[in-house]
Formats: structure tokens, sequence, C-alpha cells
């Protein structure tokens, strides 16, 4: 199979839950599309991310696009969970930013284009909430290049305009389209992924508009990367199920896991550190565990697998000692967040506990 990781991020209330309700839907994924208003979508479980109408928690689930099988992450889009954000970035090899069309670009919007900039991801771009009054594509889309010039209007009616715009975002597309006067699906796949264009759609999510021609296009420009075959992971996130089994998020990015398999990584005391000092202290020394079992989750259900293979992202049981952050077997190292809170804190409790 061929397996891509997708991010979806956005600055909170541009409807990139809406939009992720919306892919899922059109892929076949999902029956009946829910909203965030009906506090029935798919990915946002979570008791108060209903309550609230927001994602708090990062929540994945797979879909297939073409031949490829693709797995969504769908990340918080408030500053005050940015972290939780952030995280998912080191995994992702395509992503989708979600813009307003009433808003336009804006604050949070900035920050994030720094990291997928600073983590080197290829970006999609959906202009949503085009419906609503007063929305101008070509003043949106002047805004759009001031992030990066790259910045081209995909599934417009001319194509010549089309070329165009895409060929001034490189020298080497520039000599193609001057030699042949088109430019193809490859040449544009591969710009894309090094970063030289970021296709930008419009449409309404909630109405179901434009992200089907969206679907399309991301299946039409997406490139499945190679991965090797020795194993490779990086860890993004750490979280518990409902009975408080410890789960180990990760993609891997080389290899296979199986269970039974034994990982090794750098030694610490994860999530169940005490006192502060433990958790901050240089890991050096080596831990052996082994994968009890391996989840594919898909929004709040999820299938147990005996074998999950690179390009995936899954959830492993029986590990103790990993953190966010981390690298395991060939990917080596531990990634640092750039956002850092307004807000530290430190729970420092008596002797003995």
């Amino acid at each position: 199979m061929k397996y891509l990781t997708l991010g979806i991020l956005a600055h909170v209330d541009a409807g990139k839950t809406t939009l992720s309700e919306g892919l899922l839907y059109v892929s076949g994924a999902i029956r009946s599309m829910g909203r965030v208003d009906n506090r029935d979508t798919f990915l946002d479980t979570d008791a108060m991310e209903r309550q609230r109408g927001i994602t708090i928690f990062s929540k994945q689930a797979v879909f297939p696009l073409g031949e490829k099988v693709v797995t969504l992450l769908d990340t918080p889009g408030h500053v005050d969970f940015s972290p939780e954000m952030e995280r998912t970035l080191q995994v992702l090899d395509y992503a989708v930013l979600v813009v307003s069309g009433a808003d336009g670009v804006q604050a949070h919007t900035r920050t994030v284009w720094r990291l997928l900039k600073k983590h080197n991801i290829p970006v999609f771009l959906f202009i949503n909430k085009m419906d609503q009054r007063g929305t101008d594509p070509h003043e949106l889309m002047r805004e759009l290049q001031q992030l990066d010039g790259g910045c081209v209007h995909f599934g417009g009616e001319d194509m010549d305009a089309f070329y165009d715009s895409a060929a001034m975002c490189d020298e080497s597309l520039l000599d193609a389209f001057l030699e042949t006067g088109v430019l193809t699906d490859e040449q544009l796949a591969e710009a894309i992924a090094a970063r030289k264009i970021f296709p930008c759609y419009f449409g309404s999510a909630l109405k179901m508009d434009g992200v089907d021609a969206f679907l399309r296009g991301m299946d039409r420009y997406m490139k499945v990367p190679s991965w090797g075959e020795r194993f490779g992971a990086r860890v993004f996130k750490i979280a518990r199920d409902e009975q408080g089994n410890r789960l180990t998020y990760m993609k891997l990015t080389g290899g296979t896991i199986k269970v039974r398999d034994v990982l090794k990584g750098p030694a610490g005391q994860g999530q169940e550190a005490a006192p502060m000092e433990a958790a901050n202290a240089p890991r050096e020394d080596v831990w052996e565990e082994k994968v009890s079992q391996i989840r594919v989750y898909s929004g709040a259900r999820y299938d147990t697998v005996q074998e999950a293979q690179a390009g995936q992202v899954c959830a492993v049981m029986g590990l103790h000692h990993t953190l966010p952050g981390d690298g395991l077997g060939t990917e080596s190292g531990k990634q640092q967040p750039m956002l850092i809170p307004v807000l530290n804190y430190q729970v420092r409790l008596p002797g003995g506990v």
C-alpha cells in the first residue's frame, strides 16, 4: 500500500474540522457528515471538545485516496493548544492549511506558516467560507502571495493564466513551459513537494462546495515518499485509552513494526516522571520494551493489527519510557518544539510521593 500522512491546520474558526468531515465523507470513509454545532463530528470525540465546539486534542482518521491510503491528522486551531498542533508537524508528509475567506490571513495563520516552513512540509491551501458575502478571491490571493509568492490558484478555468502563474514559481518550470507551452502533472507535483508551489483551492466546506475538486487535486499532485527498509519511527503523541493503557502514537519512517517486537530507545521516566528534575534529566541509558499491541485509529474507533508498515501512523501499547519527539530505530535524536507557552508551571510534590 502507498501510505501518506496529511495534517490539517488553521486559525481557530476557519472551518478546519468541517473540511475534515467533508474530506472523509467525499472519500467514502464516513457515511454521513457531522457538524460542529450539532456536536456530532467524527473527529472531535472528547466531551469537552463537543461542548466547546473546538478541537483540543489531535485526532486521526484513515481514508482512501485513489491508490493511496491517507492518515488525516486533525489538529487544534486555537492558539492555547498550539503545542498539540506543533507535535504533529514532525510526522507529516503534506499539510492542508485552511484559511477563512471571510477573515483572510490572520496572525495564527502566519505562525502556522512559519512552522510549516521550518519543518519543510509541502502545503495545500483551502480557502473556506467563500459562500459568505464580501469574500473576494482576487484580494485573498494577493494576501496569500504575501505569505509566499508560490501560492497559485488551482482549479480555475483559465489554463493559460494558471500555467503562467505556476511557471513563474521555479526556473525549471519556466524552461519547461517556454519549451512546450504546458506543464505536466508530474512537473507540478515535483514543484509542490519541493515547496516551490502551494496550490490554493476555494470553496465552502459547510456547503460541500469545492471539497470534491480539492480532494481530486490532492490525489493528482501528492507524491508518496520512498521509505527505507530499516525500522525507524518518530513519536508525536502520548495518550491513554479509557482503560488507562498508555499509548505511544508514532509514524513509521522505515521498515515495519510487529506485535512482540522489542524496541530500544533513550531511558527516561516518560510521562510518569516525578519529581520535575527527573523528567528534565539527560536520558543517556537505553531501555528495551516489547510491543504488546498495535492499533490503527480512525476517529474514536480502532483496529488492532499484527504489523504496521512504513508510512503508517499507529498507536503502540507496551512502551512506558517514550516521549513526544523521540526518534526510534533509524530516527535518531529528539525534536524540540518552537512554540513556547505564555504560562509555565511546575508541580512540586512532597518527599516520598
